[in-house]
């Protein structure tokens, strides 16, 4: 992470400047004091996955905002915790026509993009009993994206400290809420198994981001399901897999999620703007740019399920 650096690779903002002539995706033409949202990831646009795979999240010059870049570097604002972001030419941004306050849309240019991805590569049917463990704003983002894609139930399970997120996952529409610290892993497990007939779950996203729960979880999955892990985005430790029972046997996939690209970006903002699910609820907390640190604070301590800059 190159130091010193601007923070912040969600955002929302409104055109300041622009030098020439720009569109947007479809085309249209910005102009000064347009709202926009733009790409977060910064790809080549040239390479093998670019071009021919058509997975631009997987270019390996990619970067993004907030992330990796210093603020040492020319044009120096280079993250979303400022009054200020300089996007490169020619790239990717979409004009908003939504009726939506803009901070209600800022976790879907991560969050929501990262659950979009994540479904679209979990192979779920219509009608698939799916599991989502941890239910922060990825979590939420991924129960969403999960009922619209045709999913017939989804649980959600999450700790003490999430007991706000589990209330909010009941107000997303999901069919049960577990606590795992007031159950234990074998009713867990049976509860899942009635509920499915004893075929277990089609699909389990582990939005935590926290290897060893996947120990936990991953016998549970469905034989031909799915089991997703869209909250790793961080080294994690080594954990032990039993690979013949767990995945070969069931001919289980157990599918990494790496970031997003435009078309994920596109339909967590769609999903958002659609007004079917309460997301205006996510933004639980609202600062300053000069409160960042105490909004840094409350998101890690969970008292946020997000909390939003307004420089």
């Amino acid at each position: 992470t190159p130091l010193p650096m601007i923070l912040g690779h969600e955002g929302v903002g409104e055109v300041a400047e622009i030098v020439g002539e720009k569109t947007d995706l479809f085309g249209r033409p910005l102009h000064e004091g347009d709202p926009v949202l733009w790409e977060r990831g910064v790809m080549c646009g040239e390479c093998y996955y670019c071009t021919i795979r058509k997975e631009p999240s997987l270019c390996p010059t990619r970067k993004t905002y907030g992330i990796s870049y210093s603020c040492e570097e020319p044009p120096h604002l280079l993250g979303c915790y400022g009054e200020y972001l300089h996007l490169r030419s020619g790239h990717p941004m979409i004009k908003l026509d939504l009726d939506v306050a803009p901070e209600v849309l800022v976790p879907a240019t991560c969050s929501g993009a990262t659950a979009a991805h994540a479904v679209e590569q979990s192979a779920l049917e219509p009608g698939d009993f799916a599991l989502v463990v941890g239910p922060g704003p990825v979590g939420l983002f991924v129960l969403a994206q999960l009922l619209d894609a045709g999913a017939g139930e989804v649980w959600v399970a999450g700790t003490s400290a999430d007991g706000g997120r589990l209330k909010m996952a009941g107000q997303f529409g999901a069919s049960e809420t577990i606590n795992v610290d007031e159950t234990s892993p074998d009713e867990i497990r049976d509860a899942v198994m009635e509920r499915t007939r004893g075929v277990g779950a089609n699909v389990i996203m582990d939005c935590t981001g926290y290897a060893p729960v996947v120990g936990h979880w991953i016998d549970l999955v469905a034989p031909g399901g799915t089991y997703s892990i869209p909250g790793i985005a961080t080294p994690q430790d080594e954990i032990s897999i039993e690979l013949f029972r767990t995945l070969a046997r069931k001919n289980v996939r157990l599918q990494g999620v790496w970031v997003s690209d435009t078309s994920h970006l596109w339909r967590a903002a769609n999903l958002v703007a659609g007004g079917r699910y309460p997301f205006e609820k996510l933004i639980t907390h609202k600062f300053p740019l000069e409160e960042a640190t105490h909004a840094l604070e409350v998101t890690e301590s969970k008292e946020s399920v997000k909390a939003v800059l307004l420089p």
